[in-house]
């Protein structure tokens, strides 16, 4: 039986920790010792926005919460694995000071943030994760738990197409496991044939219908808050187009990529979608 409960609001943003509900309630991460209280937290999180730095200014509507047991922390890490393309394949990336907004620690205490290159056909080698494990501050029995935590995560990162694989914390409770916490993880759009599975539990009804209805076509939309349409074909260009509309005083209404592929159905129905857009007044 679980000692302690924790309630996290599912949706597709981070910062969920310290945002706020329009139902008065604060934060979209809660911890309970009490089942009672389980059920009137979720009442105050289900149907409601959840705002966080990361989604509009109204908040995102969540649908879905996640209960779990709360494990106790006796340390906090940082480890991730991501596709880096200065390096030409996947890097790891830790540090010993996890639990926080890494982009801080990168910027107070950069000493503190390892990088390890891996070689994407040879693969992790055991010295590599013992070494990283080593500096996450892993001591003794723990050290090998941890290296065999980050091969693991590392042939995850690999089976399942991720571009990121993102674990904060990474650490250890006072029993002596060494625990995944918290976790984020990207995947690779062109490896959607490969990954039908994880695809199809994509939450689409965060998105904007009009971004749903590019997506059937095959067209990367991003919806923007201007009123110029952007209709490009390519992703480097439609950045390009997007900065100098906005380098001459204009809005872009949106990110439109056909890409390179495209064919005359795709097109049309890229017109239709803008033309169709209230905000669009011109293209």
């Amino acid at each position: 039986e679980a000692k302690e409960i924790v309630l996290k609001a599912q949706i597709l943003a981070g910062g969920r920790g310290k945002g706020t509900f329009n139902s008065g309630l604060k934060g979209g991460v809660h911890l309970t010792k009490d089942p009672k209280i389980v059920e009137q937290l979720a009442k105050q999180m289900i149907g409601y926005n959840l705002s966080t730095k990361q989604t509009p200014k109204d908040g995102v509507t969540v649908k879905k919460v996640m209960v779990a047991e709360a494990l106790n922390i006796s340390r906090e890490t940082y480890f991730a694995i991501l596709m880096d393309r200065a390096c030409n394949g996947p890097v790891m990336v830790g540090s010993p000071k996890g639990g926080v907004d890494i982009e801080e620690v990168a910027v107070t205490s950069p000493e503190l943030i390892f990088k390890e290159e891996i070689d994407i056909f040879e693969g992790i080698k055991d010295h590599q994760a013992a070494q990283m494990a080593k500096n996450l501050g892993f001591k003794g029995p723990l050290q090998q738990q941890a290296a065999d935590q980050i091969k693991k995560l590392y042939n995850l990162f690999l089976k399942i197409d991720a571009t990121q694989v993102e674990v904060n914390p990474f650490g250890e409770t006072p029993e002596g496991q060494v625990v995944c916490f918290d976790a984020k993880i990207n995947f690779d759009d062109n490896a959607e044939f490969r990954q039908k599975e994880i695809f199809a539990m994509d939450e689409k009804s965060e998105n904007e219908p009009i971004e749903n209805e590019a997506a059937k076509y095959d067209l990367k939309y991003i919806g923007l808050d201007g009123n110029i349409a952007c209709f490009v074909n390519g992703a480097g260009l439609a950045m390009a187009t997007c900065d100098i509309i906005s380098l001459n005083g204009g809005k872009p209404a949106n990110f439109l990529d056909l890409g390179g592929g495209v064919k005359e159905a795709q097109v049309y129905q890229a017109f239709k979608l803008l033309t169709a857009d209230p905000k669009v007044k011109e293209l």
